[in-house]
């Protein structure tokens, strides 16, 4: 519509701002935003002059809140541009809530409102115990089989000590790294860089384990100064022991000594005046020698030198090396130190740190084969060291950075290492990332509203300035150049908009094409958002359960005719954080090789000799834990869910802990689906397609003498083999046998693959029936007690 001013519309006005909102259709709807305020006389002078109306500015204030307010009032009936904007962000925001149920789980994590192990932009460091015979040959504490009963830890696995163990006993922190250990005996202190999660700056913690290594005490805090605090080297000379942490942003090398070992220290001296960062020392031919980087460099140089002092005693004084720096260019060589140096049959062997990708990417260890005062030669060797295959769902899948290896009395080695599963600086990026992506969101919506016609820009041709006055508001906006260019922009993006449009109608198959495509954009858009501003670090991440992790088995039987399920089975659950071993019960046709499968973990195809449902309880020997998780291969879900399932099966190993959960009542006994389970709110049985069992008790009991007559029932009806579980289970106990975990969501793969067992479900739900008749008169009823499903204070159960 075209708008004249009056004289009431023409008071303190200091520009116009046009933005025309054109409906799709032949009758065109156009707005017009008055911008009104008060401006110096100057430029309201210069403006009231362009367009012709010298005595405005003699208007009052009042009038202009009143047009403004009767203007804005007619404003608010357009409704094509609006509805459009409300249209696209409903859309959006449904698409999103979507992503949001379908990949972020509802479902909390246990002690997830404790104040410390938040979110960090330094990382996420933990802890980690390693064994071998030699420094070559470690592998981590799960490999060898260590155990904890008190946490059905069966058996412990990496990390053993992270910032949950020191945030539960009352010290917040966000990470643990830098470990090193002292030997007393078999006595192991663990010395570590704790950031305490409210002050944001580095302590020094100090924790004991008395079982080498599987489990830890936190006892406190060692050191706690003014300055950031890290890298808290520990050794002994002449009967004291010492401590040489770094804290470069004091500016200085300072070494500590124990008053009251371990948690009683004091400032002995300073050692040398320049902020060295991992200053490690170690005494070799004659000499105490000291490796260190300088702090204070940049570029290409940061986290890429390395320095050598030397010493006659480690309480100085030190002396340069005259090669120094030693490296001072390349941060991937390994030139910052990653950890002690040792010993090992009579070499020097030094820990470097990878920076070359990110910070503290791995640890690399480098023979010295020259060290004088003059001269300093290494060479990198293997380091021999166990790396996991699942990545970032790893514990130090995306880096580690320290290694501090040390000989047991025993004449074994033990050492402990950090590792991260997200890089350096991974939330930043995150952020970055999903704005970036809300911006280009942004941008396809105004594209889309243009080529439907619904948004359109056109400056008034009597919009000019030509106020000189720098000291104006918008002063720029009267520059005869700058307003020139900004008009020419204006008029070709208008034309360019209106060539598009002319092409790209919704008439044509052409403008439904792009209309389309630009909507399937708009929802990765969306998710993408979504995934990187909601979806945390983006990693799966195992559960611990009183101070431990754990592992476990997964065992899946099948037969050629479902090997593709099998195939996405295997590559999606080996990278699962927990898991150990998949072992796959072959019971028909040829087996498959098992480098075949893509997997982080090894697979183990178990050849049978006969196709019977009891395999799958067979005892096996070869399983080295006791959780094993009886999963059939055409189930996916989320590793999160099976976390989450295993932490509450280590809560009550002696349960059948699963997803799919049945009320078995009636007289006789008659088998029903979940949703009658549901509707009566209660279950007593829980289907071992997809449920936890302890295997040296479950398997045992399957294969004894009791179950033999059970087990010729379920060879005899190919099924029924999951209901016999359940009262084995049952009557072996007065307690509760079954505990239900809710899916986040959970798909049947077989409904793809045409391969489903059970297709009649009618008829398979009588068999069952049957089954459950004949092994309530082998084995007695059920327990008459029932299960909620509102039970859990977490909601696991809902």
């Amino acid at each position: 519509m075209n708008l004249i001013p009056s004289r009431d519309m023409r008071c303190n006005l200091k520009f116009q701002f046009y933005i025309e909102t054109v409906a799709p259709t032949k009758n065109a709807i156009a707005s017009t935003f008055w911008v009104v305020g008060m401006g110096k006389k100057g430029l309201r002078t210069s403006i009231c002059r362009v367009l012709g109306f010298g005595e405005c500015c003699n208007m009052s204030l009042w009038c202009g809140f009143r047009w403004r307010w009767n203007h804005s009032f007619r404003v608010l009936y357009l409704p094509s541009s609006f509805f459009f904007f409300i249209g696209s962000f409903l859309a959006l925001s449904v698409i999103g809530f979507a992503f949001v149920r379908l990949m972020v789980s509802p479902f909390g994590r246990p002690n997830s409102g404790s104040f410390g192990c938040q979110c960090d932009g330094e990382g996420a460091w933990a802890i980690g115990v390693f064994y071998g015979k030699t420094p070559f040959s470690l592998l981590p504490i799960e490999l060898v089989n260590r155990r904890d009963d008190s946490s059905a830890a069966w058996p412990v696995a990496n990390p053993v000590f992270t910032c949950a163990s020191v945030t539960d006993v009352g010290y917040p922190s966000n990470f643990v790294a830098d470990p090193f250990l002292y030997v007393q005996g078999y006595t192991l202190y663990l010395f570590f860089e704790t950031k305490n999660s409210i002050t944001m700056q580095g302590d020094i913690g100090v924790a004991r384990s008395v079982d080498q290594g599987a489990t830890w005490e936190y006892l406190g805090i060692a050191l706690d100064e003014e300055w950031h605090l890290s890298y808290p080297y520990v050794f002994s000379y002449l009967g004291k022991i010492y401590m040489m942490p770094e804290g470069n942003q004091r500016g200085d090398l300072r070494l500590y000594r124990a008053t009251k070992f371990p948690l009683q220290w004091t400032l002995e001296k300073v050692l040398i005046r320049r902020p060295l960062v991992d200053a490690s020392m170690i005494q070799y031919e004659g000499y105490h020698w000291l490796f260190a980087s300088d702090f204070t460099r940049f570029g290409t140089e940061k986290n890429a030198e390395l320095e050598i002092w030397y010493s006659s005693s480690p309480l100085g004084p030190w002396k340069q090396h005259k090669r120094n720096p030693i490296h001072k260019s390349n941060r991937s060589v390994g030139s910052r130190n990653a950890g002690r140096p040792f010993i090992y049959e009579g070499h020097l062997y030094r820990m470097g740190q990878d920076c070359g990708q990110t910070y503290g990417r791995r640890v690399r260890i480098f023979k010295v084969e020259k060290l004088t005062i003059e001269d300093y030669g290494e060479v990198e060797v293997p380091l021999g060291f166990y790396e996991s295959k699942k990545g970032r769902n790893a514990w130090n899948g995306a880096r580690y950075h320290h290694l501090d290896a040390q000989q047991l009395p025993s004449g074994d080695w033990i050492a402990v290492m950090d590792g991260d599963r997200v890089p350096s600086g991974d939330s930043q990026w995150r952020f970055m990332l999903g704005c970036a992506a809300v911006l280009c969101l942004f941008a396809l919506v105004m594209s889309t509203g243009f080529l439907l016609g619904v948004i359109n820009c056109v400056l008034p041709p009597s919009w000019c300035m030509t106020s000189s006055r720098r000291n104006d508001t918008l002063w720029f906006w009267a520059r005869p150049q700058f307003n020139l260019k900004v008009r020419r922009s204006f008029s070709c993006l208008h034309r360019c908009s209106a060539a598009v449009r002319a092409r790209v109608t919704l008439s044509r198959c052409s403008g439904v094409s792009v209309i389309c495509l630009l909507c399937v954009v708009g929802m990765v858009l969306v998710c993408v958002a979504v995934h990187f501003l909601f979806g945390g670090h983006g990693v799966e991440e195992a559960y611990v359960y009183k101070g431990h992790y754990s592992q476990f088995t997964i065992l899946t039987m099948t037969y050629e005719a479902r090997l593709w399920n099998l195939k996405l089975y295997i590559k999606h659950y080996s990278r699962c954080p927990s898991v150990r071993e998949i072992v796959v019960v072959w019971n028909k046709g040829n087996p498959p090789d098992p480098d075949d499968f893509d997997s982080a973990v090894p697979v183990r195809v178990r050849v049978e000799e006969h196709n019977s449902l009891n395999n799958r309880f067979k005892v096996d020997p070869l399983i080295v834990t006791r959780a094993v998780l009886e999963l059939d291969d055409d189930i996916m879900m989320t590793c999160n869910d099976v976390e989450r399932a295993f932490w509450v099966w280590r809560e009550h190993p002696e349960r059948i802990v699963g997803f799919y959960p049945r009320l078995l009542e009636g007289n006789p006994l008659k088998y029903r689906d979940e949703r009658y389970a549901r509707k009566r709110k209660s279950y007593n049985a829980i289907l071992t397609g997809a449920a936890f069992i302890d295997s040296e008790f479950a398997f045992k009991r399957y294969w004894s003498e009791e179950a033999r007559e059970g087990r010729a029932l379920v060879n005899h009806f190919f099924n029924c083999e999951d209901m016999l579980m359940n009262f084995l289970y049952s009557n072996s106990s007065l307690s509760r046998t079954v505990q239900y975990v809710h899916p986040a969501w959970a798909i049947d793969t077989s409904k793809l693959s045409g391969a489903a067992i059970s297709r009649n479900t009618q008829k398979h739900y009588e068999v069952r029936t049957n089954c459950l008749s004949k092994f309530m008169a082998m084995y007695g009823p059920l327990p008459a007690q029932k299960w909620g499903f509102h039970g859990r204070e977490d909601g696991w159960d809902i």
